[in-house]
């Protein structure tokens, strides 16, 4: 497996371990103080992925953009997600590892567009599908430390 994608992996296993015991409505809570919740969270760590090596590489998703779009940068949580719809995003949040990685193994991101300072508050080039899958693992780390956050103020209310 690619070094990345391997991390990428053991840090969702890691959060999905730490959710586990979270009610739906812990899921979905805002808490005061914050735009978002854990669940968008998750599904944001799944668009991303989605975004960053599909989208950019000119491929189809390869899950339905109702789990895409709604997550990307600059999007909140805008309805109360069910039980189904959790259980869809926690399985695609390994499930899509194991998808790109049957892509990388496939050699498919041979269109991947450059994207010079595609998050200017980052200051990085996304040139290559190598670069998405670097930023995806600094992203991910990112996000868990939001989700692990979110999880203490849910779990005190």
């Amino acid at each position: 497996m690619n070094p990345n994608l391997d991390k990428i992996k053991q840090i969702r296993l890691f959060l999905l371990k730490e959710i586990e015991q979270l009610t739906v409505e812990q899921l979905n809570k805002i808490p005061e103080g914050f735009n978002n919740n854990i669940i968008w969270n998750l599904a944001h760590l799944v668009a991303s992925m989605q975004s960053l090596c599909y989208i950019r590489a000119d491929l189809p998703l390869a899950i339905h953009d109702k789990y895409v779009s709604p997550y990307l940068t600059n999007t909140k949580p805008l309805q109360f997600l069910s039980a189904k719809e959790i259980e869809d995003i926690k399985s695609y949040l390994i499930a899509t590892i194991d998808i790109l990685q049957t892509d990388l193994d496939k050699g498919i991101f041979n269109n991947y567009t450059p994207s010079p300072n595609v998050f200017k508050w980052y200051k990085i080039n996304l040139n290559t599908i190598d670069d998405a899958l670097a930023f995806l693992l600094y992203h991910d780390g990112y996000h868990t430390g939001s989700i692990m956050a979110l999880k203490r103020l849910v779990n005190n209310n």
